[in-house]
C-alpha cells in the first residue's frame, strides 16, 4: 500500500464539472492499494495518518494532528501510486489490486476505517473520498507544502 499524504488549505474533488467532496483545512490522501494489502494493512495506514502530527501548534512547531486541528481528510484512490517504472518508460500497473471489485472494496473499507477514527473526535463527517475508477479533477492549495510518503 501506498499513500501520498499532503497538508492543505482546501481542496475539491469534481467528476464531469460537478463537484462531489470538498474539505477545508486538512488532508488530501492519494492512496494505492496494491495485491498483497489486507484490511489490517488498511488500519495501521488509516491508524498512523489520523494520528500524525503534522499541523503547528502555536509555537510553530508541528505537534498536532488533522484530529486536533478538527480537519478535515479527503480521500482519493489513485491505482497510479502503484505504478513500477523500472523497465522502459512505460509504467507498469501489475502491482495495482486486481479485480477492480477487490480494489475498490478494499478502497471504501479504508474510508470506513477513517470514519470510524475520526468518529472518536466527533469528527466522522470530516473525512470525504473521491470515486473510485472515476477521471477526477482535484484542486487544492497545499499549505507548506507538507507532504509525506507513506
Amino acid at each position: 500500500m501506498k499513500a501520498v499524504i499532503q497538508r492543505v488549505n482546501e481542496a475539491t474533488l469534481s467528476v464531469d464539472g460537478d463537484i462531489k467532496a470538498a474539505i477545508g483545512r486538512g488532508l488530501v490522501v492519494y492512496v494505492g492499494i496494491e495485491q498483497p494489502d489486507t484490511e489490517a494493512d488498511i488500519v495501521a495506514m488509516c491508524k498512523k495518518i489520523s494520528a500524525m502530527r503534522i499541523f503547528s501548534d502555536d509555537a510553530g512547531k508541528m505537534n498536532l494532528s488533522v484530529a486536533d486541528v478538527r480537519g478535515e481528510i479527503l480521500l482519493v484512490s489513485n491505482f497510479t501510486l502503484c505504478a513500477d517504472i523500472s523497465h522502459g518508460n512505460r509504467p507498469s500497473f501489475s502491482f495495482a489490486m486486481r479485480p477492480a471489485l477487490q480494489a475498490s472494496l478494499m478502497f471504501e473499507y479504508c474510508v470506513n476505517v477513517m470514519r470510524d477514527l475520526l468518529r472518536e473526535h466527533g469528527l466522522s463527517d470530516n473525512v470525504k473520498s473521491g470515486i473510485f475508477g472515476a477521471d477526477m479533477r482535484i484542486d487544492q492549495s497545499n499549505d507548506g507544502p507538507v507532504t509525506i510518503i507513506y
